[in-house]
């Protein structure tokens, strides 16, 4: 029997007055799954956020979050299974990263013992004692993402947790979300740096204007829009001009000039693409296949133009 997701939002819309902020979105997150939830400046991703949490109630449609309706009183149990870390991380400075640990793991019911633990993998064992008012904006994330996996959540909920982050914290949050998934928690993902979701998501959901207009894996969204691949050709500059009399046809504006020419080609035309380039009768020094990035997805479903 297959596990019930931990998240299934089913139809919601959520209205403030005149101003509707979500409409008939429908979003599951399965346990072990890592989903991105991406979209522009007042898109609806805090809200849909907030109808999770049980902040506020929908409109219209319904939730259900580890297999409870967040806007019921008995939501409460299913809370200490959530953890949250907003775009947002206010933490009292006067209080030691310590204490403020402390001070959460009490408010979630969870267990002292844990904390030394959770310092020390998110890379604040060395200022666990030192006053949060004297930490770094990188610091207090970090104490954050420790606040949030207090407990072993089953559901973590991410909003922007690479902020304020060098690339050596950057790269210590992901591989602590993958330790998550691989236990079985879900988690829901929202930031701006589309770049970095790529290899690290199982899907890609793209709110725009309240609405969830696309959900699922990167590769299936690349198919879905037939968004072209680019071959990137290193060649002498005598090769230019026979390059780009061959692929005048597949040749981006620009390019076949400094020893490099740029062809687009769609998914199903690559390998004979790559075939005719491979002939022999061409001399090159290398290529490299760009695929399309999420960054281009991303534009294509929220202003209908594919990104560069």
């Amino acid at each position: 029997m297959t596990a019930a997701p931990c998240i299934r939002v089913d139809a919601a819309g959520k209205d403030y007055g005149r101003l509707t902020a979500l409409r008939d979105v429908s979003l599951d997150v399965a346990q072990g799954e890592c989903v991105a939830l991406v979209g522009p400046n007042g898109a609806g991703k805090s809200t849909l956020f907030k109808l999770v949490l049980g902040l506020i109630r929908p409109s219209s449609g319904t939730l259900q979050v580890l297999d409870r309706n967040p806007g019921a009183r008995d939501f409460d149990a299913a809370k200490r299974r959530i953890g949250f870390l907003p775009e947002q991380v206010l933490f009292h400075g006067a209080l030691t990263g310590r204490e403020t640990l402390r001070f959460y793991v009490r408010l979630k019911g969870a267990e002292a013992r844990q904390i030394d633990e959770l310092l020390d993998r998110v890379g604040l064992a060395h200022a666990a004692d030192r006053r949060v008012a004297t930490y770094s904006k990188g610091m207090r994330q970090r104490l954050g993402l420790a606040q949030a996996l207090i407990g072993e959540p089953r559901l973590l909920l991410l909003d922007e947790p690479s902020t304020g982050l060098d690339p050596e914290a950057r790269q210590n949050l992901f591989r602590i979300v993958n330790e998550e998934r691989e236990t079985g928690a879900a988690v829901l993902l929202s930031s701006h740096i589309l770049t970095e979701l790529e290899a690290r998501t199982d899907r890609v959901a793209i709110l725009n204007a309240g609405r969830l207009v696309a959900d699922a894996s990167l590769g299936e969204l690349v198919r879905q829009l037939a968004l072209p691949s680019r071959i990137v050709v290193r060649a002498p500059a005598s090769q230019m001009a026979r390059i780009g009399q061959r692929f005048a046809d597949r040749l981006e504006p620009g390019s076949a000039v400094n020893g490099t020419a740029v062809l687009d080609c769609r998914p199903d035309e690559k390998l004979a693409l790559l075939k005719e380039l491979m002939s022999g009768d061409l001399a090159f020094d290398g290529l490299d296949i760009v695929e399309p990035s999420l960054e281009q997805v991303f534009a294509a479903y929220t202003t209908g133009e594919p990104g560069p």
